[in-house]
């Protein structure tokens, strides 16, 4: 059995990434992702390694992104739109990646939550097609025709963006 701190020192990194992925904002992301490992710290004990760290982690993540998204329709409020930076590139660049990321993740956020999670999963966390339909319980077929409809309707609302500049 893997200690506390060597599964959130793992696979912390995972979840943020799934997190955000799952259409939470950066800053719902961190509190989530701190929400999630709640729960691993409580069941860690009865994890009973029938199933990957991963797997098991994802499918907490899942369920904890669902209840954040829930709270903020609830409130009625959306979170503030962030900008995400990166520190060595002077601000021009910068601006545009801010600007690139903030369309990325609305053309994500577009995309149907089935598909979302079938695109984040293969293309960011680099899984397999198996390695997803065991994850998400769906065949591999089901997986590609996912992947392949997600990749279509990204490219559709591409092409009906105005440019970044």
């Amino acid at each position: 059995m893997e200690s506390f701190e060597h599964v959130y020192e793992t696979h912390f990194s995972f979840v943020w990434r799934t997190l955000r992925g799952l259409g939470l904002a950066e800053v719902q992301a961190q509190d989530a992702a701190q929400d999630v490992f709640l729960i691993v710290y409580r069941r860690l004990p009865e994890f009973d390694g029938r199933a990957a760290v991963r797997t098991w982690l994802f499918q907490i993540a899942l369920r904890v992104a669902s209840d954040h998204r829930r709270r903020v329709r609830r409130k009625g409020t959306e979170p503030l739109e962030e900008t995400v930076v990166d520190s060595t590139p002077g601000p021009e660049e910068r601006t545009e990646q801010a600007k690139a990321l903030q369309q990325l993740q609305r053309l994500l956020d577009l995309l149907p939550e089935e598909q979302r999670l079938v695109l984040l999963l293969t293309e960011w966390e680099e899984m397999t097609g198996p390695e997803v339909a065991a994850l998400l319980d769906i065949s591999v077929n089901t997986v590609a025709s996912r992947l392949r409809r997600a990749r279509e309707a990204l490219l559709q609302q591409l092409r009906l963006q105005e440019p970044l500049r």
